[in-house]
Protein backbone atom coordinates (compact mmCIF):
# COMPACT_ATOMS: atom_id res chain seq x y z
CA UNK A 1 0.00 0.00 0.00
CA UNK A 2 1.43 3.33 -1.06
CA UNK A 3 0.02 6.81 -1.45
CA UNK A 4 0.25 9.91 -3.60
CA UNK A 5 1.65 11.68 -0.54
CA UNK A 6 1.82 11.35 3.22
CA UNK A 7 -1.44 11.69 5.19
CA UNK A 8 -3.69 10.64 2.30
CA UNK A 9 -5.35 7.69 4.07
CA UNK A 10 -3.08 4.70 3.59
CA UNK A 11 -3.85 3.39 7.08
CA UNK A 12 -7.61 3.79 6.64
CA UNK A 13 -7.41 1.91 3.34
CA UNK A 14 -5.19 -0.81 4.82
CA UNK A 15 -7.60 -1.36 7.70
CA UNK A 16 -10.53 -1.52 5.29
CA UNK A 17 -8.74 -4.22 3.30
CA UNK A 18 -7.84 -6.13 6.46
CA UNK A 19 -11.51 -6.19 7.44
CA UNK A 20 -12.43 -7.25 3.92
CA UNK A 21 -9.98 -10.15 4.18
CA UNK A 22 -11.57 -11.19 7.47
CA UNK A 23 -15.02 -11.18 5.85
CA UNK A 24 -13.60 -13.47 3.16
CA UNK A 25 -12.42 -15.89 5.83
CA UNK A 26 -8.73 -15.06 5.49
CA UNK A 27 -6.23 -14.75 8.32
CA UNK A 28 -4.78 -11.35 7.45
CA UNK A 29 -2.27 -9.09 9.16
CA UNK A 30 -1.06 -5.56 8.58
CA UNK A 31 2.64 -4.72 8.46
CA UNK A 32 4.21 -1.28 8.87
CA UNK A 33 7.89 -1.88 8.11
CA UNK A 34 8.99 1.53 9.37
CA UNK A 35 6.90 3.85 11.53
CA UNK A 36 8.09 7.32 12.49
CA UNK A 37 6.35 9.92 14.61
CA UNK A 38 5.77 7.47 17.47
CA UNK A 39 4.76 8.46 21.00
CA UNK A 40 7.07 7.49 23.85
CA UNK A 41 4.99 5.81 26.57
CA UNK A 42 5.68 5.77 30.31
CA UNK A 43 7.19 2.29 30.09
CA UNK A 44 9.64 3.46 27.42
CA UNK A 45 7.92 1.69 24.52
CA UNK A 46 6.91 3.50 21.33
CA UNK A 47 3.25 3.78 20.27
CA UNK A 48 2.21 4.44 16.68
CA UNK A 49 -1.41 5.08 15.66
CA UNK A 50 -1.05 3.35 12.29
CA UNK A 51 0.45 0.22 13.83
CA UNK A 52 -2.26 0.17 16.51
CA UNK A 53 -4.99 0.48 13.85
CA UNK A 54 -3.48 -2.43 11.92
CA UNK A 55 -3.28 -4.54 15.05
CA UNK A 56 -6.94 -3.95 15.91
CA UNK A 57 -8.01 -5.27 12.49
CA UNK A 58 -5.44 -8.10 12.18
CA UNK A 59 -4.98 -11.57 13.54
CA UNK A 60 -2.47 -11.77 16.38
CA UNK A 61 1.17 -11.63 15.29
CA UNK A 62 4.53 -10.77 16.88
CA UNK A 63 5.06 -7.02 17.17
CA UNK A 64 8.67 -7.26 15.97
CA UNK A 65 7.31 -8.62 12.69
CA UNK A 66 4.35 -6.28 12.20
CA UNK A 67 6.50 -3.20 12.92
CA UNK A 68 10.24 -3.98 12.76
CA UNK A 69 11.33 -0.34 13.06
CA UNK A 70 9.70 2.42 15.13
CA UNK A 71 11.09 5.93 15.60
CA UNK A 72 10.01 8.83 17.76
CA UNK A 73 10.68 11.77 15.46
CA UNK A 74 8.00 12.57 12.84
CA UNK A 75 10.44 12.56 9.93
CA UNK A 76 11.10 10.64 6.74
CA UNK A 77 12.20 7.10 7.73
CA UNK A 78 15.83 7.63 6.72
CA UNK A 79 16.10 10.81 8.80
CA UNK A 80 14.24 9.35 11.78
CA UNK A 81 16.49 6.30 11.70
CA UNK A 82 19.62 8.46 11.46
CA UNK A 83 18.51 10.55 14.44
CA UNK A 84 17.95 7.36 16.45
CA UNK A 85 21.35 5.98 15.45
CA UNK A 86 19.73 3.01 13.71
CA UNK A 87 20.30 1.48 10.29
CA UNK A 88 17.23 0.07 8.54
CA UNK A 89 18.32 -3.40 7.44
CA UNK A 90 16.42 -4.81 4.42
CA UNK A 91 17.17 -8.36 5.58
CA UNK A 92 15.30 -7.67 8.81
CA UNK A 93 12.28 -6.46 6.86
CA UNK A 94 12.32 -9.55 4.66
CA UNK A 95 12.61 -11.80 7.71
CA UNK A 96 9.62 -10.08 9.33
CA UNK A 97 7.51 -10.31 6.18
CA UNK A 98 8.38 -13.97 5.66
CA UNK A 99 7.52 -14.69 9.29
CA UNK A 100 4.09 -13.11 8.89
CA UNK A 101 3.49 -14.94 5.61
CA UNK A 102 4.28 -18.26 7.31
CA UNK A 103 1.53 -17.70 9.89
CA UNK A 104 -1.20 -15.99 7.87
CA UNK A 105 -3.04 -16.09 4.55
CA UNK A 106 -2.40 -12.46 3.63
CA UNK A 107 0.03 -9.71 4.66
CA UNK A 108 -0.87 -6.12 3.79
CA UNK A 109 2.22 -3.91 3.87
CA UNK A 110 1.74 -0.18 4.37
CA UNK A 111 4.63 1.99 3.28
CA UNK A 112 5.60 5.37 4.71
CA UNK A 113 4.84 8.49 2.70
CA UNK A 114 4.71 8.02 -1.06
CA UNK A 115 6.22 5.58 -3.53
CA UNK A 116 9.71 7.09 -3.57
CA UNK A 117 9.89 8.08 0.10
CA UNK A 118 13.39 7.17 1.35
CA UNK A 119 13.73 3.96 3.34
CA UNK A 120 17.39 4.65 4.02
CA UNK A 121 20.17 6.65 2.35
CA UNK A 122 20.07 4.59 -0.86
CA UNK A 123 16.72 2.77 -0.95
CA UNK A 124 13.08 3.87 -1.19
CA UNK A 125 9.68 2.35 -0.55
CA UNK A 126 9.78 1.26 -4.19
CA UNK A 127 12.84 -0.87 -3.46
CA UNK A 128 11.03 -2.49 -0.53
CA UNK A 129 8.03 -3.38 -2.71
CA UNK A 130 10.34 -4.96 -5.27
CA UNK A 131 12.28 -6.78 -2.56
CA UNK A 132 9.09 -8.32 -1.16
CA UNK A 133 7.60 -8.84 -4.64
CA UNK A 134 4.36 -7.09 -3.71
CA UNK A 135 1.45 -5.98 -5.89
CA UNK A 136 0.83 -2.30 -5.20
CA UNK A 137 -2.37 -0.47 -4.31
CA UNK A 138 -2.22 3.32 -4.59
CA UNK A 139 -4.21 5.54 -2.23
CA UNK A 140 -5.05 8.81 -3.97
CA UNK A 141 -5.72 11.84 -1.79
CA UNK A 142 -8.54 13.55 -3.68
CA UNK A 143 -7.60 17.22 -3.78
CA UNK A 144 -6.35 19.74 -6.32
CA UNK A 145 -3.24 18.28 -7.97
CA UNK A 146 -4.17 14.64 -7.40
CA UNK A 147 -4.38 13.82 -11.12
CA UNK A 148 -0.73 14.62 -11.67
CA UNK A 149 0.36 12.95 -8.42
CA UNK A 150 -1.66 9.81 -9.12
CA UNK A 151 -0.47 9.41 -12.72
CA UNK A 152 3.17 10.04 -11.79
CA UNK A 153 2.93 7.50 -8.96
CA UNK A 154 1.28 4.90 -11.18
CA UNK A 155 3.89 5.40 -13.90
CA UNK A 156 6.69 5.03 -11.35
CA UNK A 157 5.14 1.85 -9.93
CA UNK A 158 4.96 0.26 -13.37
CA UNK A 159 8.44 1.51 -14.32
CA UNK A 160 9.76 -0.27 -11.20
CA UNK A 161 8.40 -3.54 -12.58
CA UNK A 162 5.71 -3.83 -9.90
CA UNK A 163 2.11 -4.82 -10.48
CA UNK A 164 -0.31 -1.90 -10.16
CA UNK A 165 -3.19 -3.75 -8.48
CA UNK A 166 -5.60 -0.83 -8.26
CA UNK A 167 -6.29 2.42 -6.46
CA UNK A 168 -8.45 3.74 -3.65
CA UNK A 169 -9.60 7.36 -3.58
CA UNK A 170 -9.87 9.27 -0.32
CA UNK A 171 -11.87 12.50 -0.12
CA UNK A 172 -9.36 14.43 2.00
CA UNK A 173 -10.70 17.79 0.74
CA UNK A 174 -14.49 17.99 1.16
CA UNK A 175 -14.57 21.23 -0.85
CA UNK A 176 -12.67 19.83 -3.84
CA UNK A 177 -14.12 21.26 -7.05
CA UNK A 178 -15.25 18.76 -9.70
CA UNK A 179 -14.42 15.82 -7.45
CA UNK A 180 -16.55 13.34 -9.40
CA UNK A 181 -15.03 14.43 -12.70
CA UNK A 182 -11.57 13.89 -11.21
CA UNK A 183 -12.54 10.41 -10.01
CA UNK A 184 -13.91 9.60 -13.45
CA UNK A 185 -10.66 10.76 -15.08
CA UNK A 186 -8.56 8.62 -12.73
CA UNK A 187 -10.81 5.63 -13.36
CA UNK A 188 -10.17 5.98 -17.09
CA UNK A 189 -6.49 6.83 -16.98
CA UNK A 190 -4.89 4.83 -14.18
CA UNK A 191 -3.61 1.35 -15.17
CA UNK A 192 -5.64 -0.53 -12.55
CA UNK A 193 -9.22 -0.60 -11.25
CA UNK A 194 -10.72 1.76 -8.69
CA UNK A 195 -11.32 -0.34 -5.58
CA UNK A 196 -13.52 2.31 -4.01
CA UNK A 197 -13.65 5.88 -2.74
CA UNK A 198 -13.49 6.61 0.98
CA UNK A 199 -15.71 9.34 2.43
CA UNK A 200 -14.30 12.52 3.94
CA UNK A 201 -12.84 12.28 7.44
CA UNK A 202 -13.11 8.53 7.72
CA UNK A 203 -11.12 6.97 10.56
CA UNK A 204 -9.99 3.34 10.83
CA UNK A 205 -12.54 2.77 13.61
CA UNK A 206 -15.57 3.76 11.52
CA UNK A 207 -17.68 1.22 9.64
CA UNK A 208 -17.84 1.67 5.89
CA UNK A 209 -20.97 1.66 3.78
CA UNK A 210 -22.10 -1.91 2.89
CA UNK A 211 -21.83 -1.21 -0.85
CA UNK A 212 -18.23 -0.06 -0.44
CA UNK A 213 -17.46 -3.16 1.61
CA UNK A 214 -19.00 -5.43 -1.03
CA UNK A 215 -16.99 -3.76 -3.79
CA UNK A 216 -13.81 -4.00 -1.74
CA UNK A 217 -14.42 -7.71 -1.08
CA UNK A 218 -14.79 -8.38 -4.80
CA UNK A 219 -11.69 -6.33 -5.59
CA UNK A 220 -9.60 -8.06 -2.94
CA UNK A 221 -10.59 -11.47 -4.29
CA UNK A 222 -9.39 -10.46 -7.75
CA UNK A 223 -6.08 -9.16 -6.39
CA UNK A 224 -5.17 -12.24 -4.35
CA UNK A 225 -6.37 -14.81 -6.91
Amino acid sequence: MTGTDTSVGKTVATVALLRSAARLGLRAVGMKPVASGCERLADGSLYNEDVAAHRAASVAAPAHWTNPYAFELPLSPHLAARAAGVTVEPARLVEAYDGLRSQTDLVLVEGAGGWLAPLDETRSMADLARLLDLPVILVVGLRLGCLNHARLSAAAIEAAGCRFAGWIGNRIDPAMAAAEENIDYLTRCLPGPCLGVLPYFHSPEQKLEPLFEQRLDIALKSIIN
